[in-house]
């Protein structure tokens, strides 16, 4: 007898069966220069044609083997349809898309067993409530939402001066945007009207402070509230306490309009004094100090800020927002106390340590690497004060008061690493996160000390602590190598040190650029593209897979003795 409970299953796998032929459809799709699919196509094709069929068999009764086959089949129909993407920037946008979200899909889908009739039954209830009652999904979701509204609002034409962009040039600008990156294929002041700034800042606005923050508090105002699954969702999200989720908002949203529109006074009084007419100092005090706060590193100006380096107020304005909007207000809001000798929450104490010591130390290297090639020619004290302004804007924000074009094989090297490690937790900055380095630092003393456990303020850091830092770490690495590797593959007319550098900046949201992003074909645009959003979303959303709750095993096992030396 059929149980109620299984019919929905049975209607998956038949869906899933019927799918089956999807990936050799693509065999009968014949590109320009191809009369008959080669072998390896055809192979390919079958593959995965056979693992979807095994997936839908399989991924009901043995979840983890089909969860394998579905990501095996996924993959397979992407290269299956390899040819045509390589033809194709909109279908390879699309189908990298939907490779991703399936194999997302596929490894957060959790069904369980009922033990009493021995039937499997899917825990979530509808289509939406998978998605938002999980912070990860809902970050992901937001997220493309985001940038797809952020694409089609590029693409009108009151939005360039030339009245239309490309679709990968719209969707490579809209992502940059989202994810407060700063890298860019179209000149913002030249290329966007006045609509299109606009545009781009919202974007902006909206990717550095989260949607359902400010839709969250924008409930609240009018005397609603989100359901308890969500505000919990929501609340992990903010990484804070359930019931103190609406008051941290506003504290944020407070915070932010506060910095951003005291940044955007001083700098509309620099631009207007600097030679700007009234209403292009204002609109550009707001649109520097809005991107300045949430890292993103768009600018008004053609060359980012390289014509105000020998103006320091501008580059010290800058850094500030800089600096606060790449920790949480949290965080930025204890920094008197810190100052003062006062004890501070840990996870505070090791931002602000980590981010002074990267600060200082990024000042001191660029000094030293760069006194007689980057910063030649400049005063000494412009010398100190364009290094201190690039140590700032290295790590997340993306702006430049210099050509780091030339740059010394050195910065090269400590540029990487700094825009690989990024901003702060609860910031608007990316990368793996100062107290994720901050964690390992510790652990690493810890170790070469000779001592059994990492200690702070007296608190025992846990290993489970630990272990996700060397997770974010090692996946970061990962994701890094990947996105470098396809670069490197698909863009040979660009030099390999350009392309190292693109790929950090991207993935680090960082938006500096040494030159390759205008030489980059639509195929590496979509690269970049990629590699900027899983950049904007992978470290939170890694973290947050993380966090969930899993039982602990009762069992109790014994050491296993590895030597690593």
């Amino acid at each position: 007898m059929i149980s109620r409970a299984s019919i929905p299953r049975m209607g998956r796998e038949v869906f899933l069966l019927a799918l089956s032929p999807l990936p050799l459809l693509f065999l009968f799709v014949k590109t320009n220069d191809m009369a008959d699919p080669p072998l390896w196509q055809l192979t390919v094709a079958v593959a995965a044609a056979v693992a979807l069929f095994l997936c839908g068999l399989t991924l009901f009764r043995k979840p983890r083997v089909g969860k394998l086959l579905g990501s095996a089949a996924a993959a397979g129909t992407y290269g299956a349809a390899f040819p045509h993407i390589m033809t194709s920037p909109f279908f390879a946008l699309t189908a990298t898309v939907v490779l991703i979200s399936i194999i997302f899909i596929l490894f957060d889908f959790h069904i369980h067993s009922n033990s009493s009739r021995k039937t499997i039954i899917e825990t979530q209830k509808s289509f939406w409530e998978i998605f938002l009652s999980h912070p990860a999904r809902v970050l992901v979701v937001t997220f493309l939402g985001l940038c797809t509204m952020g694409t089609f609002l590029l693409l009108l034409p009151m939005a360039a001066e030339n009245r239309a962009i490309g679709l990968v040039d719209a969707a490579f600008t809209a992502v940059s945007a989202v994810c407060v990156t700063g890298l860019i294929v179209l000149d913002t002041p030249n290329a966007f009207t006045g609509y299109g700034q606009f545009f781009i800042l919202f974007l902006i606005q909206l990717g550095g402070l989260g949607i359902m923050g400010i839709t969250t508090v924008g409930l609240h105002t009018m005397g609603r509230r989100l359901s308890l699954t969500h505000e919990r969702v929501l609340a992990s999200m903010a990484d804070t306490n359930h019931k103190d989720l609406v008051h941290s908002l506003i504290t944020i949203l407070k915070f932010t309009f506060a910095a951003e529109s005291m940044g955007a006074i001083l700098l509309a009084f620099m631009f207007y004094t600097a030679g700007d007419s009234a209403a292009q100092a204002a609109w550009r005090g707001i649109f520097t100090a809005v991107s300045a706060f949430c890292n993103a590193g768009f600018a008004l100006q053609s060359d980012s800020l390289i014509s105000y380096h020998a103006k320091p107020l501008v580059l010290h304005i800058v850094a500030v927002l800089i600096i606060f909007g790449g920790m949480a207000p949290a965080t930025s809001l204890v920094i008197p106390r810190w100052l003062s000798g006062k004890k501070v929450p840990i996870p505070a104490r090791i931002a602000l340590t980590v981010s002074i010591v990267l600060l200082v130390l990024g000042t001191v290297f660029i000094m030293s690497f760069e006194w007689d090639g980057l910063l030649a020619g400049l005063s000494f004290s412009d010398k100190i004060q364009n290094a201190w302004f690039q140590s700032v804007t290295l790590r997340t924000a993306g702006f430049n008061s210099l050509d780091i074009s030339a740059i010394t094989n050195p910065t090269f090297l400590l540029m990487l690493a700094f825009m690989f490690i990024g901003g702060s937790p609860g910031g608007t900055a990316g990368g793996v996160k100062t107290t994720t380095i901050g964690i390992l630092a510790m652990t690493f003393y810890t170790n070469i000390t000779n001592r059994k456990e990492v200690i702070l303020q007296n608190r025992r850091i846990s290993a489970v602590t630990v272990f996700r830092a060397v997770t974010i770490v090692t996946a970061g690495l990962l994701l890094w190598f990947g996105v470098v590797l396809m670069l490197e593959a698909t863009q040979p007319q660009i030099p390999v040190r350009g392309l190292i550098f693109e790929a950090t900046s991207a993935l680090g949201t960082v938006g500096l650029s040494t030159g390759a992003t205008t030489l980059l074909d639509e195929v590496g645009k979509i690269i970049i593209i990629i590699a900027m959003f899983c950049g904007r979303i992978g470290p939170v959303t890694l973290f947050m897979l993380l966090s969930s709750g899993v039982t602990p095993s009762a069992s109790r096992c014994p050491d296993a003795k590895i030597f690593l030396t």
